[in-house]
């Protein structure tokens, strides 16, 4: 294949990826009532990570994004009744973020909404089409040599009464 049509394939898959990203926030918005697409990132993030170690690097890290972007969005969250944060007892540096009971009975409802989402999203792809799809992004995203801290491993997520 000639250099220009691999240039062309690399502008091609970028843009497409970009439009991609951007589509799936405004339609996955769409699909939820009281949460954006990030902000119930933020919170899938937080039961993703151990607890007591959802400090917002470990979940900016997690969405892949950074510490700014989740300290907004967290601040969003927490104004709204369904974050608390309080300092780290391993880092006096670090700023830890749990879950509320509202914001348990928030992510629960996002969740089904998200399946719904997702249901309609992956309609036409076959499941190893899916992990197909799933191998070459990790593969895209690793581009520079950082691993995905994704969301690979199963939980089973109980809503903790008592703890906030």
């Amino acid at each position: 294949m000639d250099d220009e049509r691999v240039i062309f394939l690399m502008q091609q898959t970028y843009a497409t990826l970009f439009s991609l990203a951007n589509k799936l926030q405004v339609k996955g918005d769409q699909y939820q009532k009281n949460l954006t697409s990030r902000q119930l990132m933020v919170m899938i993030a937080i039961i993703h990570l151990p607890k007591g170690e959802a400090s917002l690097n470990a979940i900016a890290r997690k969405m892949g994004t950074t510490k700014q972007s989740v300290k907004q969005l967290v601040a969003l969250l927490e104004n709204r009744g369904y974050l608390v944060t309080a300092p780290s007892l391993r880092d006096k540096r670090a700023v830890n973020v749990a879950l509320t009971p509202l914001g348990d009975q928030a992510l629960i409802a996002g969740g089904e909404l998200g399946l719904k989402f997702f249901t309609d999203l992956f309609h036409d792809f076959t499941p190893q089409e899916m992990e197909t799809l799933w191998g070459l992004l990790k593969k895209l995203y690793r581009f520079d040599g950082e691993e995905q801290d994704g969301f690979e491993e199963e939980i089973h997520y109980q809503p903790s009464e008592g703890e906030h």
